[in-house]
Parts: structure tokens; sequence; C-alpha cells
């Protein structure tokens, strides 16, 4: 028998369970440029997010936020997050590859065109027909 393993999130070179136990201004130190710079200047907003939202798991109430450019760290991972896309909040379940990453990333705000036949007035053929 082959026993298949789940492979461990490795992220720089540290675990999750370890990257968890850091501060957020720590982790910004694992971080790339760009993202760095945003966690050290907004870490206290990101931390209030994250007390916030645990208060509300405790309660069982749902996390929802306009907060789109917030940078997701270890200690959101997993935490179901309903993230507003300008019409409506999208859930969105943390993982630990959306590291580093923004939460306005996970929640499209735009919707795939789907295209049909064109209406009356669309074509100059179609322009002078009757209207009923």
């Amino acid at each position: 028998m082959v026993e298949i393993t789940k492979k461990q999130f490795i992220y720089r070179g540290k675990s999750i369970d370890e990257l968890k136990e850091l501060e957020v201004r720590e982790f910004a130190k694992y971080l790339p440029s760009r993202q760095r710079r945003s966690v050290l200047r907004n870490f206290q907003i990101i931390e209030d997010f994250i007390k916030r939202a645990k208060e509300k798991i405790e309660k069982g109430k749902k996390i929802r936020t306009h907060q789109r450019d917030i940078i997701i760290v270890p200690q959101m991972v997993g935490m179901n997050i309903q993230v507003h896309n300008g019409r409506n909040f999208n859930p969105v379940l943390i993982e630990s590859e959306m590291l580093g990453h923004r939460l306005g990333e996970m929640s499209a705000t735009r919707s795939k065109v789907a295209h049909s036949k064109a209406g009356i007035g669309a074509t100059k053929g179609s322009k002078h027909k009757a209207k009923k």
C-alpha cells in the first residue's frame, strides 16, 4: 500500500505554525518589499482587524469587511471572511497559499460578460424595425 501524505506548507523556510506565533511586524520581514511596506505602515489596522474578527468568531457572527487592501497574514489562515466587491459580499476562506496577497484579490469586482444576440437598435439593420 502507498500512503499519501499531504505536503506541509512552507513559506520562506517557516511552517504555518511557526508563522502564526510571529507578530504582524515580525512576519513582514518575510514578505516581498511592496507587501512589507504596506504591512509596516498599516500594522495597527491589520492587528485591529484580526482582533475584531476573532471576537466575531467567538460570538458566532460572520466577518464582513470593505477593507480590500489588507495584506493576508498567518493569523487570518482558516478564517472565513466575506469581502465586499462593490455590490455584495463574497465569502473567502483564507488558506496558507494566500499569505502576502490582499483580501481584494480574492473577491473579483468584475463579472464575466455573457454576450447574446443583438437587440433592437444594436445594429443598423434593426434600427428601423417596428417595435411591438
